[in-house]
């Protein structure tokens, strides 16, 4: 976390292989953070709380001077702002951000709307999305599962720490497939209706979704065309397939065998 900044620690999801297709999901995740902030002059805690209370909702934020990204204003969200303890005007807060919020740029920012100053000391991420601490693993763990592996090729430690991508995609609006379907998907094809099973209420035109299978193995991650409602409604391609997670032939092939039987649903 933070580019090697000795102040930032805590929760770091690492996508391996096929997996980092759905990086740019999981990087718009919201995430938790505990946060130090050093207040530079004397602030009471009613005016503390007002200050906060101005960030939460949707903010615009510069990423600062040194960052990955260009220098240009943003729309970020603060989901939950709290002060956990306080000692003079060290403050230890817990926020809930949405994915590329700048926080040490927050304290700042916060600084400023109290005017008095301020600057972020430490940072720590508990979650990322539906991911929390505890279920990371450290550093160390990996190291010696790494080990284990090159020394006597026991795959054990490593089928421990790695999970299935799947576990991170729990906020993405699902389409299910018929496991007929799943093979074409995984060439390129996009997906028509008579391929699917079931569809999540929530979907809108031009949202992200995730293809999944019946087993819930992920296919693809694909832009709807159609809201949930048109899918149900409407013939044609609903759902155009952007990148491919899933290796092909994991599922045989079943490309002009005649028409599937669908099976249709809603989900949530």
């Amino acid at each position: 976390m933070g580019g090697g900044d000795p102040a930032v620690s805590g929760l770091l999801p690492i996508l391996l292989g096929r997996a980092t297709k759905a990086s740019e999901e999981i990087h718009t995740y919201p995430k938790e953070y505990i946060c130090l902030l050093r207040l530079h002059e004397e602030v009471d805690d009613h005016a503390l709380e007002w200050g906060l209370s101005q960030f939460v909702g949707e903010f615009y934020q510069t990423p600062p001077v040194r960052s990955n990204v260009a220098r240009q204003v943003r729309k970020k969200e603060l989901f939950e702002a709290e002060v956990l303890e306080r000692d003079g005007r060290d403050i230890l807060l817990r926020m809930i951000v949405s994915g590329g919020t700048y926080v040490r740029k927050l304290c700042h920012d916060l600084g400023l709307v109290l005017g008095v100053g301020a600057h972020m000391v430490e940072l720590r991420r508990v979650r990322v999305g539906p991911k929390s601490e505890r279920g990371a693993v450290t550093i160390q763990q990996l190291q010696r599962a790494v080990w284990q592996y090159r020394e006597s090729r026991d795959e054990k430690g490593l089928r421990s720490i790695i999970r299935p991508i799947e576990e991170l995609l729990e906020y993405i609006p699902r389409i299910i497939i018929l496991d007929s379907a799943v093979d074409a998907i995984c060439h390129g094809a996009h997906l028509a209706r008579p391929g699917i099973a079931q569809v999540e209420t929530r979907i809108t035109p031009g949202a992200t979704v995730g293809i999944f299978t019946l087993k819930g193995e992920i296919v693809a991650i694909a832009r709807a065309l159609k809201s949930t409602e048109g899918m149900l409604r409407e013939g044609g391609i609903i759902a155009k397939t952007d990148r491919v997670l899933m290796t092909r032939g994991t599922y045989p092939p079943k490309w002009g065998k005649g028409k599937s039987k669908t099976s249709w649903h809603t989900t949530y």
